[in-house]
């Protein structure tokens, strides 16, 4: 069997003409250097074609209005004042209300659909064969993104 020394700077014949005990060491050597490229090669396809661990299942999303100072309330039970910047979910959507007084109460929508970079991730994980990353991309929402984000609301002057 030919092995050629990449790693090492040996060829064939420094191993025919090596000792027993030192051709047992060169093998294993030669094996522990293929093992390591062979496992770092496989990481990287893993990880870097994983939205899960690129993006995260969360993202910071942000609410404004005019005038600042309404108050917020997600469909989750969250609230803040605006301006805000929440870290959220990427899946699923919710429901935004804004309000203040002396206001009409304004109600959004905000989605979660496939973004761009997670989309790429998720192409990725099919070409690859990384079956299990694009599952897992799929159920914690990595591959998606929150539409519209920022959320920009303007509030009517409530009639009397």
């Amino acid at each position: 069997m030919l092995i050629r020394g990449v790693f090492v700077g040996i060829n064939q014949r420094s191993v025919e003409h090596a000792e027993p005990t030192n051709k047992l060491i060169i093998w294993e050597s030669l094996m522990n250097r293929y093992q390591s490229a062979i496992g770092l090669t496989l990481m990287s396809i893993l990880l870097t074609n994983c939205a899960t661990v690129t993006r995260g299942s969360n993202q910071a999303f942000t609410v404004t209005s005019e005038p600042n100072g309404a108050e917020v309330r997600f469909s989750s039970g969250l609230t803040c004042t605006t301006p805000c910047t929440l870290t959220m979910k990427r899946r699923p959507g919710f429901a935004v209300t804004v309000s203040k007084d002396g206001y009409d109460t304004q109600t959004a929508n905000v989605v979660s659909q496939i973004s761009g970079g997670g989309g790429t991730a998720m192409a990725g994980n099919v070409i690859l064969g990384g079956l299990i990353g694009a599952g897992v991309d799929a159920s914690t929402g990595a591959m998606n993104e929150l539409v519209p984000n920022p959320l920009h609301i303007v509030l009517d002057k409530a009639d009397d």
